[in-house]
Order: structure tokens, then C-alpha cells, then sequence
């Protein structure tokens, strides 16, 4: 069993930078992918990025690559999304996501979720 939380949402203009931590519990976080989604008003829960457990391979949407960066310490059991250069269109509430066996950028896939943190670009 894995609880998540994630935290550092807030508001920014565009162009500027957040960086979201998701702390988890659990003795085996190092086993589990790691992946990051986000949900827009109106729209689907979307794939943004995600690791390996070793973080040895990071998979990212089209959208954010480049811009996006996912990385994890396991001794902290943390994952985390630094976003740099925001825009408007990512304006969303974005949640981290855990699962030991799968790896991929559909949100049914992934058994553990966390509650979800607002970012809001202001253009």
C-alpha cells in the first residue's frame, strides 16, 4: 500500500517556474513508477510524465518536453516535477501517481494516486 501527497502548486505567471514534490509512504516506493498527470476543467486526467524506479528512464508528454523535468530521491520517497517556462495551457490540478508493475501514460494503469495540487499560469 502506497498513500501520496503531493505538494508545491500555486499561482505563476507565464514563463516562470514550480516545482511539485509527492511524498509516499510505503517501504517499497523504490519498486514503484512514478508518473505525474494532470487534469484540466472540463477535460481528461492527461499524461505528463513518469519514472522508472531506478530513474534511469523518464518518459514525458510532447507538451512538456523540454520544459518538464520528473526525478525521485527513494531515500526521501519522493517524486518530483520541476516545470520551467509555464504557460497558461498548464494551468491544471496535477497529481502524482504510483504503480509496482505498470509503466505507461494511461491513467487506469496506475493503482495509487495522490489528492491532486492546483497550478494556475496567469498569461
Amino acid at each position: 500500500q502506497v498513500q501520496l501527497v503531493e505538494s508545491g502548486g500555486g499561482l505563476v505567471q507565464a514563463g516562470g517556474s514550480l516545482r511539485l514534490s509527492c511524498a509516499a509512504s510505503g517501504r517499497t516506493f523504490g519498486m514503484y513508477t512514478m508518473a505525474w498527470f494532470r487534469q484540466a476543467p472540463g477535460k481528461e486526467r492527461d499524461f505528463v510524465a513518469a519514472i522508472s524506479w531506478s530513474g534511469g528512464v523518464r518518459v514525458y508528454a510532447d507538451s512538456v518536453k523540454g520544459r518538464f523535468t520528473i526525478s525521485r530521491d527513494n531515500a526521501k520517497r519522493t517524486v518530483y516535477l520541476q516545470m520551467n517556462t509555464l504557460k497558461p495551457e498548464d494551468t491544471a490540478v496535477y497529481y502524482c501517481a504510483a504503480d509496482p508493475s505498470y509503466s505507461g501514460v494511461v491513467p487506469n494503469g496506475y493503482d495509487y494516486w495522490g489528492q491532486g495540487t492546483q497550478v494556475t499560469v496567469s498569461s
